[in-house]
């Protein structure tokens, strides 16, 4: 009889599908085809009446170009770049807003567990993520807060900088899109501290830094992750880190009593064991591990948030809220 296959932790899952979401239904993201307005559907029934409007007494800073429409006033000419280009363009300005946030998603293999969940119906964590950033960006986006976003697995192979222009918005859905297009696909592997290293040095003006991570890095070295998350405080940002994980098997360890063969998903290694042997084991070695990174979190000053795939955004969005409020 074949042997089944799963993962846990960072390993893959052959015959267990994960929960749904019960409020951001995944296959839904493909029946409407819109990540932005799934975002928005989300949103809708969660912030109305939660915060102040913020929309009063910004400064504007510069924002993008765009081509000249014969008519206009020509206050806002860019001459310079008219010198270079020979064809008019004018600035154009954003309002200075209240809050930047930067956020972060770990793309790495182990982020694809489980892995064979469908791209129209289920959950791993990678979606979960994605699905959580989107709703975010719609929450940024009505309060006029700058958002920007960034991709990590072995390298950071995207990072775009806070802004709040309806252009960067679709940048950022689009980027995600990409992400989601990924599913079953997998990742590289985790290097997140040579990755949040780069984002403190490149997030110049004081931000919320959001990190969407199950915190498996490849290095096992939690002293140089926090090492790296110091950095972004440091540089006097407030930051959130969303611990994302499958409750059921990643804590629990909850998999069928029978011999099982266990692939991880970023070096491939396959481990072959009874879940019964080693649950208690497991179960001990991770509470271990959150007990961990709860206790540096609240030492360095970082909000540390466990989030469950199987339990939707919301938990999410009220992290958010609560931080937000904090930092009025």
């Amino acid at each position: 009889m074949e042997t089944p296959r799963h993962t846990a932790g960072r390993f893959r899952v052959r015959i267990f599908e994960a929960a749904v979401p019960i409020n951001l239904q995944p296959h839904q993201f493909r029946q409407i085809g819109s990540l932005e307005f799934l975002a928005k559907q989300a949103v809708e029934g969660f912030i109305t009446g939660l915060h102040r409007s913020p929309y009063h007494g910004f400064s504007v800073e510069f924002a993008e170009h765009r081509l000249y429409n014969p008519g206009e006033s020509m206050r806002h000419i860019d001459w310079k770049l008219y010198a270079r280009s020979d064809r008019f363009y004018v600035k154009t300005y954003e309002e200075e807003t209240n809050l930047r946030c930067q956020i972060v998603i770990d793309t790495s293999g182990s982020m694809y567990y489980p892995a064979d969940v469908s791209p129209e119906t289920g959950m791993n964590k990678i979606k979960f993520a994605t699905h959580a950033a989107a709703t975010l960006i719609e929450l940024f986006k009505r309060q006029r807060d700058a958002v920007g976003l960034s991709l990590f697995d072995s390298s950071l192979h995207a990072h775009h900088k806070a802004r709040s222009t309806q252009a960067h918005q679709h940048l950022m859905y689009a980027e995600l899109e990409r992400v989601l297009a990924g599913v079953g696909q997998g990742g590289g592997e985790t290097a997140a501290i040579e990755a949040i290293h780069t984002i403190a040095e490149a997030t110049s003006k004081r931000s919320l830094v959001v990190l969407f991570s199950d915190m498996l890095d490849r290095t096992q070295d939690l002293d140089a992750v926090f090492a790296a998350l110091a950095h972004l405080r440091h540089a006097k940002h407030e930051v959130v880190v969303f611990h994302v994980l499958d409750e059921q098997t990643e804590q629990r360890f909850d998999f069928a009593d029978r011999p099982t063969t266990f692939i991880d998903l970023e070096s491939g290694e396959e481990v072959r064991a009874n879940p019964a042997e080693v649950r208690e084991a497991y179960v001990s070695k991770m509470s271990s591990l959150r007990r961990d990174l709860d206790v540096r979190c609240g030492s360095a000053g970082i909000d540390w948030v466990e989030v469950d795939i199987a339990k939707g955004v919301n938990p999410v969005l009220t992290a958010y809220l609560l931080k937000r409020q904090k930092m009025r």
